[in-house]
């Protein structure tokens, strides 16, 4: 259990580092992205508003920089999520919040739901298998393992939240 915690403050800097850039480079992307908030998938960041997330999120890096294997886990899904937003982010500010939001849900509408769903949870589980094999094949306290258990939180939480978004989607307008 003592790799849990790290007592080196040089380890410590270094995570606190990582974990500001990584949690900055999700808020840029998410921002980018969605500068209102309107097509944020996660209804707590939502609620929060900007300044609030901004200071949780200063918290978290403060309190996990010294649990080695928790950080690097928020750290490995904290930059998978900022390479999501990424992906789409240009389209997104490009046509405004508000008119991604609708072209979106035009295409669900022309989707089959079962198609769409399929979808989602495939990318998911083929992603997750991959942090599943680093977890199942690494040490507790070896940094792959950290990793494996980073790409699994975010492979769930790609799927939880999109699913949620596309759930409350009203049947009208799908």
């Amino acid at each position: 259990m003592e790799y849990l915690v790290s007592a080196d403050l040089t380890t410590c800097l270094i995570l606190f580092g990582l974990l500001l850039f990584s949690r900055g480079a999700d808020f840029l992307s998410t921002w980018i992205a969605t500068p209102n908030l309107v097509l944020e998938a996660n209804p707590i960041a939502r609620r929060l508003g900007w300044r609030g997330s901004l200071l949780v999120n200063l918290l978290v890096c403060l309190l996990f920089a010294v649990l080695p294997i928790p950080a690097i886990m928020i750290i490995t899904t904290s930059l998978l999520v900022a390479s999501r937003n990424f992906e789409l982010a240009w389209l997104m500010r490009s046509m405004g919040e508000d008119a991604y939001r609708y072209w979106l849900v035009g295409r669900l509408a022309e989707a089959s739901r079962g198609v769409y769903i399929f979808c989602v949870v495939s990318q998911s589980l083929l992603t997750g298998v991959i942090g599943v094999a680093l977890v199942v094949y690494g040490p507790p306290q070896a940094v792959p393992f950290a990793i494996g258990l980073g790409i699994i939180t975010y492979s769930l939480t790609v799927a939880v939240y999109t699913l949620i978004a596309a759930r409350n989607i009203p049947r009208s307008q799908v």
